[in-house]
C-alpha cells in the first residue's frame, strides 16, 4: 500500500510538471525546451517569497501565475510568433521551435544564474507528517498532490465545457479549419502557450515546498514533462493524468523493489513500449 500512495503523490508532482508542456505543444503546437526553467523560476519566487516575508507557497502562486502568463505570452509574440507565420509546414514549426526554445532555455538558466546565483535552494514548509492508511507522508507532498487533482481537474472541465476551451482545442486539432469558423488561430495559440507557462510555474511553487532545486536542473523537468506528454498523448489531458500516474507507480515500485539507480531506466522502458504499442500515445488520436 505504501508503494501505490507514494506513487500517486510523485504522479501527482509529474502531472503538475506536464500539464504546462501539453498545453504549448499541444494546444499551441510549440514544442518548448524551456519548459523547465519556468518551473525553476516558479520555485526560486516561492522559495525567495517564503525566506524572506514567510509569505506562503500556497498564496504565492496567485502571484506567480499572471506573472509567468504574461512573462509565456509576451515570449510567444516576440520569439515564436514569427516562426508560426514562416513555417510552411507543422513540421518545420516544430524544428524552428525546438531551436529557439533550446536557446532560450540557456538564456532563463544564465538569468537564473545572475539573479539566484548557482547554489542549491530548499526550505522547510508544512515538513509535518501525515498519517495516510498507517504510513505518514510529508504534508508538502500531500499538499502539492492535491493542487495537481484541483489544477488538472479544472483545466480538464475548462477546456471540455467552456467557449474558450473548446476554441483552443479547435486549434489543436485543426488550425485551418478553426480559421474558417471565425477563430483567431493567432491569439488564441498564444493564449494556449501563455497558460501553459502559468501552470508550469505553479507547479514549481508547489513543488518546491519539497525539491530541491538549481538555476540547471530545468532540463531534467522538461524530459520528464516530455515523456509523459507523448505517452498519454499529445494534446490530451487525461492521457498526461494516466501517464504521469503510471510513471510515478513505476518509479516507486522500482526504487523500492528493485534498485534505487533503475528508476531512469525503467520510466524510458516504459515510454519505449507505449510508443511501439500506441505510437500516438495512450489517448492520442491515430495520425492518418
Amino acid at each position: 500500500m505504501d508503494v501505490i500512495v507514494t506513487g500517486l503523490l510523485l504522479g501527482g508532482t509529474y502531472a503538475l510538471i506536464a500539464m504546462g508542456l501539453n498545453l504549448q505543444y499541444g494546444m499551441a503546437r510549440i514544442m518548448n525546451l524551456a519548459n523547465g526553467e519556468m518551473l525553476v523560476a516558479g520555485g526560486f519566487v516561492a522559495f525567495w517569497f517564503w525566506t524572506g516575508s514567510q509569505v506562503s507557497p500556497l498564496l504565492t502562486v496567485f502571484l506567480v501565475a499572471p506573472v509567468a502568463f504574461l512573462f509565456n505570452w509576451l515570449i510567444y509574440i516576440i520569439f515564436l510568433r514569427p516562426l508560426v507565420k514562416r513555417a510552411k509546414s507543422r513540421g518545420q514549426l516544430e524544428v524552428d521551435a525546438i531551436l529557439t526554445t533550446f536557446g532560450l532555455s540557456f538564456v532563463a538558466v544564465g538569468l537564473m544564474l545572475a539573479f539566484f546565483g548557482g547554489d542549491y535552494f530548499s526550505y522547510s514548509y508544512l515538513s509535518t507528517p501525515v498519517n495516510i492508511l498507517g504510513d505518514t507522508y510529508g504534508a508538502n507532498r500531500v499538499t502539492a498532490f492535491l493542487s495537481a487533482v484541483i489544477i488538472c481537474g479544472a483545466l480538464w472541465l475548462w477546456l471540455a465545457r467552456s467557449r474558450a476551451g473548446m476554441t483552443i482545442r479547435a486549434i489543436s486539432v485543426a488550425p485551418d479549419s478553426a480559421r474558417l469558423v471565425g477563430i483567431d488561430v493567432r491569439k488564441t495559440a498564444a493564449l494556449a502557450f501563455a497558460l501553459g507557462g502559468a501552470v508550469t510555474a505553479t507547479g514549481g511553487a508547489l513543488i518546491s515546498t519539497f525539491l530541491t532545486l538549481d538555476a540547471s536542473t530545468g532540463v531534467i523537468f522538461t524530459l520528464k514533462a516530455l515523456v509523459i506528454v507523448i505517452m498519454g498523448g499529445v494534446g490530451d489531458v487525461r492521457g498526461t493524468i494516466v501517464a504521469a500516474v503510471l510513471l510515478g507507480m513505476l518509479e516507486t515500485f522500482v526504487a523500492r523493489v528493485i534498485d534505487p539507480g533503475l528508476t531512469l531506466a525503467a520510466a524510458y522502458l516504459l515510454f519505449v513500449i507505449i510508443l511501439l504499442w500506441r505510437p500516438q500515445g495512450l489517448f492520442g488520436r491515430p495520425t492518418t
